[in-house]
């Protein structure tokens, strides 16, 4: 079966400017894939080439086997854009019926109060657009981003208007739509957000993937704490497979070991060090 959403090879030239030099990128059914890179990194290039708004100059973007932009790509899609506008004298209800209607989905009115069950906004069905909050507008737009069951789902800073509680919402829906074996890639830039929830990061820079793996292949060791009677000691250099053994040392030495703790960098200090001075 092939990838959800498989880019090999993707290039793109502005003129003399390259935005993509070459990338190769992978999610499964399944999966979730964090996008990380600064402004200019070619994030929004290579979403775009994914919706189909874009073509490359050179190399394949498919969803579903399918090529990007084709009517049978588009069909297997659901999209979030970063920046999105409803009408504002709609209702939440009427919102979904109209991308019903653009995505042909035969859903109807218990699709709609599903996924507005999904993101938390079943009590809000009959209210406008214009007197929701950010935070309520945003989980709209998964919402719709959702309708007609999509097997790939491509979100730009789904959680950027949401306070934590709005955020956690979003997290599990996430993982829900995991487990039913949806393919999601997620471009943000809450570092935080990508290492709670994703199974893969990829991140861009100059247009070329500088790293990629799960956030536990990217992170680095940075020792291991032990805290004993004799109080708190780090062992520089130490990785997780030293942990036992450090542990028996130390008893064998008479000390009380109140607790162990194998310290590895985060995924803000493994991006720092991709990325540089290089900023967003």
């Amino acid at each position: 079966m092939p990838a959800a959403l498989a880019v090999s090879g993707l290039v793109k030239r502005y003129g003399a400017v390259e935005a993509l030099g070459g990338v190769d990128l992978e999610v499964r059914e399944g999966e979730l894939v964090g996008l990380l890179g600064p402004n200019g990194a070619g994030k929004s290039t290579l979403v775009k080439i994914a919706v189909g708004l874009v073509r490359p100059t050179a190399g394949q973007a498919a969803l579903a086997g399918a090529v990007a932009g084709s009517l049978a790509a588009r069909r297997a899609l659901g999209y979030l854009a970063e920046l999105f506008r409803f009408p504002g004298w709609y209702t939440a209800d009427e919102v979904l019926l109209l991308h019903q209607r653009l995505a042909g989905s035969d859903g109807g009115a218990e699709e709609r109060r599903r996924l507005l069950e999904l993101v938390a906004l079943a009590d809000a069905r009959d209210r406008r657009v214009e007197a929701m909050s950010k935070g309520m507008q945003q989980r709209l737009g998964i919402a719709q981003a959702l309708v007609g069951e999509p097997r790939v789902l491509l979100l730009d800073e789904p959680t950027s208007a949401l306070d934590p509680v709005g955020r956690r919402t979003v997290r599990l829906l996430l993982e829900e739509l995991r487990g039913r074996g949806v393919a999601v890639l997620l471009n943000s830039h809450l570092l935080s957000e990508v290492e709670l929830v994703c199974d893969r990061v990829a991140i861009l820079l100059d247009g070329k993937v500088v790293a990629a793996g799960t956030p536990a292949e990217l992170a680095r060791p940075r020792g291991v704490e032990i805290e004993t009677d004799a109080g708190l000691e780090t062992i520089a250099g130490a990785g997780r497979e030293d942990a036992p053994r450090l542990v028996a040392e130390r008893v064998a030495a008479g000390r009380q070991v109140y607790g162990v703790r194998v310290l590895t960098s985060t995924l803000e200090e493994v991006y720092l060090e991709k990325v540089g001075g290089a900023t967003s």
